[in-house]
């Protein structure tokens, strides 16, 4: 077959060819649609796949989005019990709460949980929801015993069986108290603390050898009021830096007592040769 020659009819949106001898040639139709548009109608059985009324191809309707539930309130203000101590405990560690943890949830406790939630992004509510525990539990960590019990009246460990018997200083260094028992039984229970990695309270069963209502250390030059004295220079006495700076301290060794009231009543019972058992 000869060369082929196209004439294009301008007016028209068809082209004829014709062959060398002149003879036509089926017409080519020249489409006008625009790449990438196709025909809306199906291409078997002219069903029309466009999106109508929100619904998919097929008929199936879009999913509506779940609703999000709702914070479920944990802890509200007039609360009490543990886990506001816990609460308490875990935002003093994020310096949001400067008090000494108690089981109250009150105004100041209210206070820092609106600052917590407000620095987060959360509605400052002053309640803890589920959400805002959370976020707390993600920022902190489990609370030690003594961040509980960080302002003292930590519930005093099982007495040593040497506390059993007699007038005896029951000191444990585990739950950091001091209890005054006769015969088995305890008659009062106080905060104290320990002398530090460098100057040990030594453990063990001792006396009381020498008492001294108005002590002052000739070794430290500082006051030792209601000193017992069971080992060596080691006493047990009030101590005003533990009363006003807590655990953030310690002794050169001694038993300090943080309550005057209470180690006045407990100097006032003490006798020479009661035993003193110290013990972890």
């Amino acid at each position: 077959m000869g060369a082929v020659v196209v004439a294009a009819l301008v007016s028209g949106c068809k082209a004829q060819a014709v062959d060398s001898d002149g003879k036509a040639q089926p017409p080519v139709r020249i489409s006008t649609t625009k790449p990438g548009d196709g025909d809306k109608k199906g291409a078997d059985n002219g069903s029309d796949t466009s999106d109508k009324g929100g619904e998919k191809p097929g008929g199936a309707d879009t999913p509506a989005a779940a609703p999000k539930p709702q914070p479920k309130t944990l802890l509200d203000r007039g609360a009490s019990g543990p886990q506001v101590r816990e609460l308490q405990a875990r935002l003093r560690q994020i310096a949001w709460f400067f008090e000494n943890p108690s089981d109250k949830y009150g105004d100041s406790t209210a206070t820092a949980v609106k600052g917590f939630q407000g620095k987060r992004g959360l509605p400052r509510t002053g309640t803890t929801d589920t959400v805002t525990w959370q976020k707390l539990l993600g920022m902190t960590h489990k609370p030690t015993k003594f961040e509980l019990y960080s302002g003292g009246g930590i519930p005093p460990s099982k007495p040593d069986p040497r506390c059993l018997n007699g007038r005896v200083l029951c000191i444990s260094k585990a739950s950091r108290t001091l209890t005054w028992m006769i015969d088995g039984k305890a008659v009062s229970t106080m905060d104290v603390r320990f002398g530090s990695q460098y100057t040990p309270t030594r453990d063990g069963t001792f006396e009381v050898y020498w008492k001294s209502r108005h002590h002052v250390s000739t070794l430290y030059d500082t006051a030792m009021p209601y000193a017992m004295f069971f080992s060596g220079g080691q006493a047990v006495h009030y101590s005003s830096d533990f009363a006003a700076t807590g655990y953030n301290g310690a002794s050169h060794g001694c038993v300090n007592v943080r309550d005057e009231k209470k180690i006045a009543s407990l100097f006032a019972q003490v006798r020479n040769g009661d035993k003193v058992v110290v013990y972890k």
